[in-house]
């Protein structure tokens, strides 16, 4: 595992760009396999992540070139409908190509998708949504592969039993070329799935909101070609924000996302944090005094998403008070903790009463493991000091990398290659507002 080196004890100043939303640049590019035209996609992330899928979708037929931050994409006949296992279990949005290719080829044979093991993140609701499509498919437990087939996709009346964002994004792609009309009820609202909705509108597709939680999609013979930039990174901003009011420090943003923060901006000032609005597209981030203990509890759109969770946590190790963070969407998503325990935060475990959890929480209740808690208080502030850390996921890279930046010393951080599945050459980013931090290469 490549490792981060980190010095910290020093406030964050300067200016950072935002890259590509990783969340959004995922998905547009599996819909190159709705067409047969070139798409060109700019200010795509040059993060681990994309060049994955790219690769993935070679495998079935798509050629592309990559130059910059611009990917132009072509599908040059799906020849094959089987994701290798070596590529779709790596990637969570693997599951996704299942839609384009029973639309144009009527079979798909994926791995069961991975991607950070934030818990069992099920993709039950998916298929049962494809069946209603009128999909058959089995499960194949010994070589982990879902296999699925289908004459024609059917638009259908389907209702998520609970709130699933790649469910719901999945089904967008599986219908649009379906015969009739779909509707998806209890569907995501976050505002990258409003992204893919527009590109795939660009596209040709006859996609709207009809409610609240509701999308109506009105299947379509083809898509032709289209282009579209990505819009920046929230998570990316929210890592950055969290950086400067850690440390004390002052840090610009451009090409922020800001008016998509409203749950997080909310609870930043709250804590007694600043941010700034210098124009449309940039924000200064800041904090001056010790920050103020919180609660949060993580939700769908609008809610405080469960990726700000864990950058939060160590915020709140700096925060006066005791902060509680009840996550509601991922029944494992305190992987994290332990690490910043071992750097000295007094975090401890609890599980808050909760009527009808089976309801009340959005994974499946029965997937929990007996050690699984969903909630944390947090006593501070503290003084971190430097450690030997290891990344669990994506999310917990940046966390642990917010906490070196605060604790005294030189921490030493394993597996570098997860942060890089969703920020791109982030030590470079990080030594521009004047972090000491080197990368060492895994030796071969």
């Amino acid at each position: 595992m490549d490792e981060f080196i980190i010095t910290g004890g020093k406030a964050l100043s300067g200016e950072v760009t935002l890259n590509g939303a990783k969340n959004v640049a995922l998905k547009v590019l599996v819909a190159s396999l709705l067409t047969d035209e070139e798409l060109v996609i700019g200010n795509v992330p040059r993060i681990r992540d994309v060049f994955v899928m790219l690769e993935l979708l070679k495998t079935l037929g798509v050629m592309y070139t990559f130059r910059s931050s611009t990917v132009r994409i072509r599908n040059s006949g799906i020849h094959n409908t089987k994701v290798p296992l070596e590529v779709g279990a790596c990637l969570r949005t693997s599951s996704m190509v299942i839609g384009p290719l029973l639309a144009r080829k009527g079979n798909a044979v994926v791995p069961n998708p991975g991607g950070c093991r934030l818990g069992a993140r099920p993709i039950d609701r998916h298929i049962d949504a494809l069946t209603a499509m009128g999909v058959l498919s089995t499960y194949n437990s010994n070589d982990g592969f879902f296999y699925l087939r289908a004459k024609q996709l059917k638009g259908v009346h389907i209702k998520f039993s609970k709130n699933t964002h790649t469910g719901t994004e999945t089904l967008i792609l599986a219908a649009v070329l379906a015969k009739g009309k779909t509707v998806l009820s209890n569907a995501a609202e976050e505002v990258e799935v409003d992204e893919l909705i527009s590109f795939l509108n660009l596209m040709g597709a006859k996609i709207v909101r009809t409610g609240h939680r509701q999308i109506t999609i009105h299947g379509v013979r083809s898509l032709h070609g289209a282009r579209y930039t990505v819009m920046s990174d929230r998570n990316e901003e929210v890592t950055f924000a969290l950086a400067a009011a850690i440390t004390r420090g002052n840090v610009i943003v451009h090409k922020s996302q800001r008016n998509t923060l409203a749950p997080f901006l909310e609870k930043f000032t709250e804590a007694g944090a600043k941010y700034e609005c210098i124009d449309e597209t940039t924000t200064r981030y800041s904090c001056t005094v010790v920050p103020h203990a919180t609660h949060i509890q993580t939700a769908p759109h609008p809610g405080f998403m469960t990726d700000w969770q864990a950058p939060w946590a160590v915020f709140m190790t700096q925060a006066k008070g005791t902060s509680i963070i009840h996550e509601t969407i991922f029944e494992r998503r305190f992987s994290y903790i332990e690490e910043l325990i071992k750097m000295g935060a007094l975090i401890r475990y609890f599980d808050p009463h909760v009527v009808k959890p089976e309801s009340y929480y959005n994974f499946n209740w029965n997937d929990r493991t007996i050690n699984s808690h969903h909630a944390i208080t947090i006593v501070g502030p503290t003084v971190l000091h430097n450690a030997v850390l290891t990344i669990s996921d994506l999310r917990a890279g940046a966390t642990l990398i917010l906490a070196a930046l605060v604790a005294k010393g030189e921490s030493y951080i394993y597996g570098a290659e997860q942060v890089d599945r969703g920020y791109a050459s982030i030590e470079r980013k990080l030594r521009k507002l004047g972090v000491h931090v080197t990368r060492v290469k895994e030796e071969a």
